[in-house]
């Protein structure tokens, strides 16, 4: 896939990851680079690439009343996009504030591939297993999650949470070097 074509499908993600950012200051970041990001495409080289993402069937046209064109990203799109957003997904690890944040799940079998993305991610970024399917983290990532549940349709399978007290914090707070 060329860089262009994959700046666009970034691009389009932005406004998933928008409507996914709960915070002003999380919506404003997204706002912020997206907009930067835009300025340095070339307008003629990104018509070009649009029309061949349109034959590839990763975001198809929406014709407005008045005339415009929508591109949205399709089902196909959407993953490719979330692929190349899962590679450069992070946590910040800034200070901590003595709460835990844990995901939890039960997906079904037929919800699988969300499953497995969540499951994947959420050890990729760092999160320590307590049980099947019991995560726990030390630093603030609900949007991160939020994300990945909202883009394969398995919020009614996921819980997250904070909490203060956990009866193994000593140790919890060992493995993720905060003591």
């Amino acid at each position: 896939m060329s860089a262009l074509k994959e700046k666009i499908l970034l691009l389009l993600m932005g406004g998933l990851a928008f409507g996914c950012s709960y915070t002003p200051q999380n919506q404003w970041k997204v706002i912020k680079t997206v907009s930067n990001e835009w300025k340095n495409i070339n307008k003629k080289e990104l018509h070009a690439e649009i029309h061949r993402l349109y034959r590839s069937k990763l975001v198809k046209k929406i014709t407005n009343p008045d005339g415009t064109f929508t591109f949205v990203l399709t089902d196909k799109g959407k993953l490719r996009a979330l692929t190349y957003n899962f590679e450069n997904m992070k946590i910040e690890r800034k200070d901590w504030d003595g709460k835990w944040r844990f995901v939890v799940f039960d997906v079904p079998e037929k919800f699988r591939i969300g499953r497995d993305a969540l499951r994947g991610k959420i050890k990729k970024l760092g999160f320590y297993e307590l049980q099947k399917s019991v995560f726990i983290f030390p630093y603030k990532c609900q949007d991160e999650i939020e994300f990945i549940i909202e883009f394969f349709d398995i919020r009614k399978y996921v819980r997250y949470g904070t909490i203060d007290l956990i009866d193994n914090a000593d140790h919890l707070k060992t493995i993720f070097g905060l003591k």
